[in-house]
């Protein structure tokens, strides 16, 4: 089929995720045919870096053939078995063995799922059955954030904080929410130092609220990723740690998008210094060559369900599937063999922030922020008030048009700007990033002038 037939079957036959329908309709969806390194091509030829590693995942770029080569061999040998009823593959075994060895100390189980989402569903059980087999099942209340992501699924999406998800389904009620740490949004006069810490005792308070004996657990990303790389001051994280010290509640950190190196370490909970007790993970364990997910359990948690719990009744079909554990194997050793993620924290992520923050000087750049190899942009009309354009973020549409037609993918969330690349861009790569986006905003600039 040509370009037009493939858009007309498209129309009429598949349903994308977080679309408007109306206008996809009228536009037609943009047809990704081909890719190598950090780059994607899509029908008609045009070249773009990918400034989004797909969706957050391709932290190796797009050309690594030992992954797909393990699938191959893999699918080959043993392509499916399951993990219930005692079985398993040796596939899953060494996956976990390795993952046991590259999370923070004192996570050493691991129940996999096959999407970041079902880690999270599964999070909430693992949760309820810990504080049951404690003998405190007051326990209930899981306490999140504010325009935070956590997944799709009724868990995941209850758990997440974003309203206009909430509109669309009844979401759970034990799920409380709290104050997100974006400064730039919602930090008013404060400096950041100031609201990191105001922030972090909206915890505080929403326990003291709901009675520490009814919180069962705190569930956060290291960063706010789909919610607009929301990089939380520097005082936030030790002060959750405090709080979170003087309560017997569960920490749940989740690193779908910032775990395997996006932050210059592992995991966000390392570069944080963070403790978790269960730890979500996904996208890039894989490299997004297969579909894989999963949740580090820690030794507290695991103690108990392994103890005194019998049958833990919940499970997935394509739990610990071999080939996708098979490439989770080879991702993981490739990031470590090849120190990607020390390069990331030497060399590339210092890099980044240095060029992107130069884009801080455009006239409708407001704020400029980086960490490790993450980035964001917010859009402003007037940098003084860091009042937008209008309230639909149009600014935010156009530019992410923008950046598309000069050949770089870079993802709006409302009128801020973000950027996730894969982890093997090199300086070079980072030049034709930042140029790319600047080009984006001068064009933005003049269609909302």
């Amino acid at each position: 089929m040509n370009k037009n037939q493939l858009q007309q079957h498209d129309r009429d036959h598949l349903l994308h995720p977080f679309t408007d329908f109306h206008d996809l309709g009228k536009q037609g969806t943009r047809v990704i045919t081909s890719a190598e390194g950090p780059y994607i091509t899509d029908i008609d030829g045009h070249t773009m870096l990918d400034g989004m590693s797909g969706l957050w995942c391709c932290n190796l770029g797009y050309s690594r053939r030992e992954i797909s080569e393990a699938i191959y061999e893999q699918l080959n040998k043993l392509p499916f078995y399951n993990s219930f009823f005692q079985c398993t593959t040796v596939p899953s075994i060494e996956l976990a063995d390795l993952l046991s060895e590259v999370t923070p100390a004192g996570m050493n189980n691991v129940f996999f799922t096959g999407s970041g989402s079902e880690a999270n569903d599964t999070n909430l059980r693992i949760i309820r059955r810990y504080w049951d087999l404690k003998d405190q099942p007051q326990k209930r209340i899981v306490i999140s954030r504010q325009n935070a992501y956590h997944g799709s699924t009724i868990g995941g999406a209850s758990l997440g904080g974003m309203s206009g998800m909430h509109k669309q389904f009844q979401a759970l009620d034990y799920i409380e929410h709290i104050q997100q740490p974006y400064w730039f949004g919602e930090g008013g006069d404060m400096s950041p130092e100031e609201f990191g810490v105001y922030a972090a005792r909206c915890l505080d308070e929403k326990i003291q609220e709901l009675g520490p004996e009814k919180v069962a657990a705190f569930i956060a990303e290291p960063i706010q990723g789909a919610g607009g790389v929301i990089i939380p001051p520097e005082t936030y994280w030790p002060e959750v740690k405090k709080v979170l010290d003087q309560y017997d509640i569960l920490l749940v950190m989740d690193e779908v998008i910032f775990g395997f190196g996006r932050t210059g370490e592992w995991f966000g909970a390392d570069y944080y210094g963070m403790k978790p007790d269960l730890m979500t993970f996904a996208k890039a364990v894989t490299n997004g060559y297969f579909p894989l997910g999963g949740t580090m359990v820690s030794d507290r948690v695991a103690e108990v369900i392994k103890a005194k719990g019998g049958e833990f009744t919940h499970g997935y079909t394509y739990s610990a599937h071999p080939a996708a554990c098979m490439a989770g194997i080879v991702t993981l050793n490739i990031l470590r063999n090849e120190k990607i993620i020390e390069n990331v924290r030497d060399v590339t992520g210092p890099y980044l922030a240095k060029r992107w923050a130069e884009l801080s000087d455009h006239p409708i750049v407001g704020e400029a922020r980086t960490l490790g190899l993450v980035g964001a942009l917010e859009l402003v009309k007037d940098k003084g008030s860091r009042a937008r354009f209008d309230d639909d973020c149009t600014a935010g549409a156009v530019c992410r048009d923008m950046s598309i037609k000069n050949g770089l993918v870079m993802r709006a969330t409302g009128d801020t700007m973000i950027i996730a690349p894969p982890l093997i861009l090199d300086t070079a790569h980072i030049d034709e990033l930042v140029d790319k986006a600047h080009r984006a905003l001068d064009e933005t600039a003049k269609a909302m002038a």
